[in-house]
């Protein structure tokens, strides 16, 4: 069940994991770490402050897509979130701003990315978890064309992710991408590259040069700093993956315990 702390700051968790922070008054104000490198894939997507058409898989409570609205005014963007719990409780105690361009689908993301008009949105973001773990059906080879079909000439798809040592389902997961996409990159903390704590991590591709440079710079500034690998080192790192089809597709290894709790 959903809870949520009630100040104009919104902690809300799910079987007490975080699921969302929002801060209704600083929607810029991102808390956790992997929103921050999702946001930077948005800050690095074009031009500041031009608006984008943007399609959100995950909604939770619309941290991305506020902050997405005020920092690039105009956009439209498209939330596709599965728990009907959840929409209405955001609906209810956390509306988004009146003239935001947020649209809120209550329906499964796979589905609904099926049914999505071809090369109609800029950037989509993936950050579907069922618990604590992706959805199977959102691991597969087949989903990436599915992405990859609904992004527009020089789009990115940006994923978070969770996996730990020894990386099998993040490795499959780069096959899987670098089967459809020209260009990978993957952003996660030195400690979880490195294979001493499971962590989240941060799937970039699209069929243009990635901005990794400047991903960089934004994602050492943090507080929590991150590093973003991309071409001979992620070709390393995924040596050996192979892409996973719908048959053979499963959800992404459950954390430890306590890995992603708070207190």
């Amino acid at each position: 069940m959903p809870d949520v702390d009630r100040e104009r700051a919104w902690l809300l968790t799910v079987n007490g994991a975080p699921q969302s922070y929002v801060d209704l008054d600083e929607p810029e104000h991102l808390e956790f770490e992997y929103v921050r490198r999702l946001a930077h894939v948005l800050d690095c997507a074009a031009e500041p402050g031009a608006p984008l058409d943007l399609l959100h898989l995950g909604g939770g409570a619309l941290t991305l897509p506020r902050y997405a609205a005020a920092t690039r005014p105009g956009s439209r963007q498209e939330v596709v979130e599965f728990d009907a719990e959840l929409v209405d409780m955001v609906a209810e105690h956390l509306p988004a701003a009146d003239g935001a361009g947020i649209t809120v689908h209550t329906a499964d993301a796979r589905a609904w990315l099926g049914g999505a008009p071809a090369a109609s949105v800029d950037v989509l973001v993936a950050d579907v978890f069922g618990g604590s773990r992706v959805p199977a059906q959102l691991t597969s080879v087949e989903y990436a064309r599915e992405a990859a079909r609904v992004l527009r000439p020089g789009g990115l798809y940006a994923a978070n992710l969770a996996d730990g040592a020894p990386f099998g389902f993040l490795r499959a997961q780069l096959a899987n991408f670098g089967a459809v996409f020209g260009e990978l990159a993957l952003i996660a903390e030195p400690g979880v590259l490195r294979g001493r704590r499971f962590g989240n991590a941060v799937l970039v591709a699209s069929d243009r040069e990635i901005p990794v440079a400047a991903l960089a710079r934004r994602c050492a500034a943090d507080a929590f700093a991150a590093r973003v690998e991309d071409g001979e080192a992620l070709a390393r790192f995924t040596r050996g993956a192979l892409p996973v089809g719908d048959a053979e597709a499963v959800a992404s290894p459950e954390p430890p315990a306590g890995a992603f709790s708070v207190d």
